[in-house]
């Protein structure tokens, strides 16, 4: 028997879309992938997510989405999905899991994206602990202390901005002597009195302290070959995402950068019963609140879906 709707991935975005399903009595099965609970599950402290005036841990707000998702009967299988075939005749998906497969009318896929890391050893350990892909979301508990920012593109110089509004100063870390972003964003980066570039740099190690909280970071000279220490409390990447869609095949459009592309305005792919919410159709925001929105409005958009069949 086919399923009414499969949603794919286990973050904000995820969860959400199964509350709402569920609520509107689709029976949703949400396949988990590995990372159970998304990204939110390698941060400590979450402040900005509303209804938590005193902050919630970052696993715990996805404990509690998914206690809330399994409430209204949504069905967890945790497995890994390897792809996603559509049955041009009937409109049927088949989705191969690690496991097994399973038809269905409609798919929401919220599998996120990929912070890119330097890949380093050890540096798995650290997030959470020193070591961050969001600015926005872990910057303000970097007050008064020296951070610094991995890139030279746009990205990373608006991360070096924002964070300049909290840390003592943040040094801007490229493998290059120029900056990559816009002419604009470079000259307004560079003006900033609170951002020190260190050029034709690149992280070599982490050093932590006692309570293995980062303190420190080796950097080398990629022309001199010179190594040095550099004391800061939190390393900030911003060397790019890689969106979660490999398993899609063509099913989908993809930007330059990966993201899936949704038609204007909505959730919906160019695949009729194809939705996509969080991180991996958002290059913009990336925010845990965001993606709730949008796999809420993933929901009501399958939901609409399947009512018109």
């Amino acid at each position: 028997m086919s399923e009414q709707v499969i949603i794919i991935g286990a973050g904000c975005a995820g969860y959400t879309a199964a509350i709402y399903t569920a609520r509107a009595n689709l029976s949703p099965l949400l396949i988990t992938g590995s990372q159970i609970g998304g990204q939110l599950t390698t941060t400590t402290e979450v402040e900005n997510f509303p209804g938590f005036p005193d902050g919630v841990m970052g696993p715990d707000l996805m404990f509690l989405m998914q206690q809330q998702a399994e409430k209204f009967g949504t069905r967890f299988a945790y497995e890994d999905v390897k792809s996603v075939v559509r049955d041009e005749a009937t409109g049927l998906f088949t989705v191969k899991t690690s496991g097994q497969n399973y038809e269905t009318r409609s798919i929401i896929v919220a599998t996120g994206a990929s912070a890119r890391y330097l890949g380093i050893p050890g540096e798995e350990g650290l997030v959470g602990h020193g070591l961050t892909a969001c600015a926005t979301c872990d910057g303000a508990f970097y007050r008064d202390v020296p951070v610094c920012v991995v890139g030279g593109g746009d990205s990373a110089c608006e991360e070096a901005m924002f964070l300049t509004r909290f840390a003592s100063r943040v040094y801007l870390i490229h493998r290059r002597d120029t900056l990559r972003a816009s002419k604009i964003m470079a000259e307004r980066t560079l003006s900033n009195e609170k951002i020190f570039p260190m050029w034709n740099s690149t992280i070599v190690s982490y050093k932590t302290d006692d309570k293995g909280e980062l303190e420190a970071v080796m950097l080398k000279d990629v022309v001199e070959g010179d190594e040095t220490e550099l004391p800061v409390k939190c390393v900030f990447m911003a060397i790019g995402h890689t969106p979660n869609t490999s398993f899609l095949g063509d099913l989908v459009d993809r930007d330059d950068a990966g993201y899936i592309i949704r038609e204007t305005g909505m959730m919906a792919t160019r695949t009729p019963g194809l939705f996509a919410a969080g991180d991996v159709a958002d290059p913009h925001y990336r925010q845990a609140i965001s993606s709730a929105g949008m796999g809420c409005s993933a929901a009501i958009e399958a939901e609409r879906y399947l009512l018109g069949l």
